[in-house]
């Protein structure tokens, strides 16, 4: 029991290992797309709260999942603005920085609005290029994508459509969007309308296998041990 106990707490601390090398499929290589759109803007409503929608631009990212911060409209700064609409913040890396050999020598993560990296490793921060990692506020009314969206991971290829846009809270608050890849401090992450989110490829490395199988092991050694009746041992001479 104890064994497959440590088992399940080293591979669940290591289950976001990044393979080596990554398998990427070829879109990933290739840089976000962005288009002039001639779309009006329109409204929405997520729990009974009205949001107004300005897209800019049609976009479309493929990435590989790094870091992601799920949203709950009830909580924290996101109650305080009435802000239903923005389901997650996802941050994705591309092309070189997807490719990288020292992926695992980096740490991403999300705060409330932002995604950070930082490493130790001079090497490793030298073949990231930061120009290829963005943090996405996705925002969308459709319940089929919220709950694609809600199915993410560390380590899936992602493939998101939509629109680069302004919206509008409850109230009269407007959240913006960064429009270049380039730009970097407040204000220069993506915020898209998704109309399509696509999950294209799974990460399956040997830790997560290994979390599963110690966790089938811990429960099926437990389901024993108490299944076994218990003997009292009677010692008298």
């Amino acid at each position: 029991m104890l064994v497959s106990l440590i088992m399940l707490v080293v591979s669940f601390w290591n289950r976001n290992q990044f393979t080596e090398p990554m398998r990427l499929l070829e879109d990933i290589h290739q840089e976000p797309i962005q288009m002039p759109v001639q779309q009006a803007p329109f409204d929405v409503t997520v729990n009974e709260r009205t949001y107004r929608i300005e897209p800019l631009f049609d976009y479309e990212l493929f990435g590989v999942v790094v870091s992601y911060q799920h949203h709950d409209g009830d909580s924290m700064l996101h109650a305080a603005w009435n802000d239903h609409l923005n389901m997650l913040d996802l941050c994705v890396v591309w092309d070189q920085s997807a490719t990288t050999p020292y992926l695992n020598n980096l740490d991403f993560w999300n705060g409330q609005f932002t995604c950070f990296v930082e490493t130790r490793d001079q090497q490793a921060w030298d073949s990231f290029n930061m120009n290829q990692l963005s943090n996405n506020h996705l925002i969308s009314a459709d319940p089929f994508i919220r709950d694609q969206v809600s199915k993410v991971r560390i380590g899936d290829q992602v493939r998101i459509r939509g629109w680069l846009s302004r919206y509008q809270y409850p109230g009269g608050g407007v959240r913006g969007t960064s429009t270049s890849r380039t730009d970097s401090g407040n204000g220069a992450c993506e915020t898209i309308y998704v109309n399509d989110f696509q999950i294209v490829s799974t990460m399956k490395n040997g830790w997560r296998t290994l979390m599963w199988l110690s966790l089938v092991m811990l429960i099926t050694t437990l389901v024993i041990h108490f299944r076994t009746p218990f003997t009292v041992m009677d010692n008298k001479t």
